[in-house]
């Protein structure tokens, strides 16, 4: 009894002590598990005493670094969340910049961490591949373990950003349960400096963006801003990589690229500005521009609007784009499209505000650049009528009468072969032209097919005879030859079953006015000499056809001379578009790039019922009309060529006295005159009559002539037997028809 009494108040010593023990061990754990959070703690504020920073990147830099000690990790990013473009992204500080590195949220390995708020602790990432690509996006590491843990906002509840730390250097390669408390309480306490930090870097863009906008508004009224200055600001505000700007020409109905890929367009021509022009109704701007709503497309190759050919000619990868309207008012004027978003995977929410509001400072800006140009050009307009109306005055009733009161000349009155594709117009004497375009006019029924007054017609051919100059070669005689070749095509060629009254009207009407106040020197003269001329046309390409084009319209808005006046509303619109498309027609670089759909039409036959057409084989009437010289016999055309090149040594001559070097066939010394003339005839003017007689069969006489004269010229090369003899005016031109003597 003793003894089990003894054993029994041993075990409860040893159970007391036992408890004890376990109280006292539980006490000691516990005061060291206060004690490592008091020391973290303590860490961790001394670590957010010294980090302040007013930018994102610093501070990431700062918090990486400070969770690469605490975890033993070889290296850290902290990915902000950039909500409007759902991309995480990671700013990287290098010596003169901050780079972005940025990886879409959906489909990666971060979506369901940012949905759930939740922790991620993975290891052995290597082996995934899905993983390693999206890490390799936004860090130089190779990662192989990672703990990454989202950085909540503390007033909205959303994640703001992520903290990654990568690689484990421990033996285990994996990240504990001890690291994920200590990133987790850093996120925890570092969110309300994170979400500041990213709210004044918010602040500081829009303040840069909106003093672009205060530099554009205040370049509104200190200067005429050009259009590249502009987009290049629309570039900037939305670290776009190309920009482009498109006005809309409502008379063609299409989208003229004034600044492209940033740049005004150039094609290599001095002075001369091409036109880059897109159809309204096609491609994205042109969508943009019809419905006048933004479109911000993420992926461009996807969108069925978008047009991959461009790219495959330039090399250019599209990958985003944002196009948005520009307005005067309520009307859409243009339309501005930014290509390729360089800090991010496409434009976003805040991109498209921006630019609504910068699209309201485009749009007054480009009224205010067109209405000074316009104020510019209503200068040059004037300064050019002025110098017109002193150096040709007016007709007056005493020129008029004679011609009104006397009955038009019939054809064989004019001359015997007046209708035959042989007559060569240039032995018609000078008073006689009036009366052989009064012939011409009455021989196709248009004077009483339109209602031409017979007075008004004879001022209106009298104020375009007095609008011409007289160079040797682009003068009043010039313009009747043109004309009598294309009422020759109207007499000979079965016109009338291919075009329609009002188009002949038109054609015939172009011919007389098409080279009105020719200067006698060329496009690309007026340019290089800073004319008045090339400073009111350039911009837009044909200098002299637009002026020829304004002058026409001048002497028909004169008094007196308006020979449509008794048109109907519709056919007086169409007679004026068709006489401009037809007058610029006669730029032979406007020739030579419709010169395919030509022979198209050739190879597939002239349909009448197409549109298209019609205006093909005006243009082409025109050209050969304007070329019709070389159809007449070997001694009309090799006079025609002293002409022409007496022009242009002359021109040729202005170019050495202003330093420049003139072209071959407009330098006196150099210009061989028969092989020159060889080579215009094959370049140009035999495939404009091979097409005229496959479209219109009745004129291969007039190909073979040409053909002849090319086999003329050939011979005279060969024989080098041809004498150049220089024509100083009009007036000796005719001298010379008359007499079939050239001056000595």
């Amino acid at each position: 009894m003793i003894v089990c009494g003894f054993l029994e108040d041993t075990l409860s010593i040893l159970d007391y002590t036992e408890q004890q023990m376990l109280q006292s061990y539980h006490h000691i754990t516990e005061r060291s598990k206060y004690i490592q959070e008091f020391e973290r703690q303590k860490m961790f504020l001394e670590f957010f005493s010294r980090t302040y920073e007013k930018e994102v990147g610093p501070l990431s830099r700062k918090i990486g670094q400070f969770l690469q000690g605490q975890t033993n990790a070889e290296g850290s990013a902290i990915l902000v969340l950039d909500h409007t473009a759902g991309e995480l992204y990671n700013k990287q500080e290098s010596r003169d910049r901050m780079d972005e590195k940025r990886i879409e949220v959906s489909g990666s390995v971060f979506e369901d961490l940012i949905e759930s708020r939740s922790k991620l602790n993975v290891s052995n990432i290597a082996k995934d591949t899905k993983y390693r690509y999206d890490l390799q996006r936004i860090t130089d590491c190779y990662v192989q373990s990672m703990l990454c843990v989202p950085i909540v906002s503390l007033t909205t509840g959303t994640v703001i950003a992520v903290a990654c730390v990568f690689n484990k250097r421990l033996q285990e390669k994996r990240f504990s349960s001890f690291d994920e408390e200590n990133v987790q309480f850093c996120c925890e306490n570092i969110a309300a400096h994170v979400e500041h930090t990213l709210e004044w870097e918010r602040e500081m863009v829009i303040k840069r963006q909106q003093e672009h906008l205060l530099k554009v508004a205040k370049n509104l009224f200190t200067l005429v801003v050009l259009l590249s200055e502009i987009m290049t600001e629309a570039r900037n505000l939305t670290n776009a990589e190309r920009c482009s700007l498109f006005l809309w020409d409502k008379e063609r109905d299409e989208l003229v690229a004034k600044v492209f890929d940033g740049e005004i367009p150039s094609n290599g021509e001095k002075g001369k500005e091409p036109e880059v022009r897109i159809p309204i109704t096609q491609g994205i701007v042109g969508h943009v521009a019809t419905t006048g709503k933004m479109l911000n497309i993420k992926d461009a190759y996807s969108h069925p609007l978008f047009y991959k050919g461009l790219d495959e000619k330039t090399g250019f990868r599209t990958r985003n784009i944002l196009c948005f309207p520009i307005k005067d008012e309520e009307e859409v004027i243009g339309v501005a499209q930014l290509c390729n978003k360089t800090n991010g995977s496409c434009f976003t929410k805040f991109d498209e505000d921006l630019t609504r509001a910068f699209a309201i400072y485009c749009g007054v800006s480009i009224f205010h650049s067109l209405l000074y140009k316009n104020a510019k050009d209503a200068s040059h307009r004037s300064r050019l009528s002025s110098e017109m109306m002193i150096y040709h005055m007016t007709v007056t009733q005493a020129e008029v009468d004679p011609l009104v009161n006397k009955s038009i000349s019939t054809t064989q009155e004019i001359n015997p072969q007046f209708s035959l594709f042989t007559c060569a117009p240039r032995i018609i004497i000078p008073d006689s032209t009036i009366p052989a375009c009064l012939c011409m006019f009455q021989d196709l029924g248009m004077i009483e097919k339109w209602k031409i007054p017979k007075e008004v017609l004879v001022r209106f051919l009298l104020m375009v005879r007095k609008g011409y100059r007289n160079p040797p070669y682009h003068n009043w005689i010039h313009a009747f030859t043109v004309a009598h070749f294309c009422y020759l095509l109207y007499k000979n060629a079965k016109i009338s079953s291919r075009l329609r009254d009002i188009e002949m009207l038109a054609l015939l009407v172009a011919c007389l006015c098409h080279d009105i106040d020719h200067r006698g020197t060329t496009n690309s003269f007026q340019v290089s000499s800073g004319s008045t001329l090339a400073a009111l046309y350039s911009s837009k390409g044909s200098v002299l056809e637009r002026h020829h084009f304004a002058q026409t319209m001048c002497i028909l808005n004169s008094e007196g001379c308006n020979i449509f006046k008794n048109l109907t509303g519709k056919d007086f619109e169409e007679v004026f578009s068709l006489i401009r498309d037809i007058i610029l027609a006669t730029d032979l670089a406007h020739h030579l790039r419709i010169l395919q759909d030509i022979k198209k039409m050739a190879e597939d036959g002239f349909n009448s019922n197409s549109k298209d057409h019609h205006t093909l084989l005006l243009f082409l009437m025109m050209t050969a009309s304007d070329l019709s010289d070389q159809t007449k016999n070997w001694e009309g055309t090799r006079r025609t060529a002293d002409l022409i090149y007496t022009e242009f040594f002359s021109q040729g001559d202005k170019e050495k006295h202003m330093g420049i070097t003139p072209m071959e066939m407009m330098d006196r010394e150099r210009a061989c005159i028969p092989k020159l003339q060889i080579d215009f005839l094959d370049a140009i003017a035999l495939p404009v009559y091979r097409l005229l007689s496959s479209l219109l069969p009745e004129t291969q006489v007039v190909l073979d002539t040409v053909l002849s004269n090319r086999r003329k010229w050939q011979k005279a090369q060969e024989d080098g037997d041809y004498v150049y003899r220089p024509v100083a005016t009009a007036d000796k031109e005719v001298h010379i028809a008359e007499n079939g003597n050239a001056p000595s």
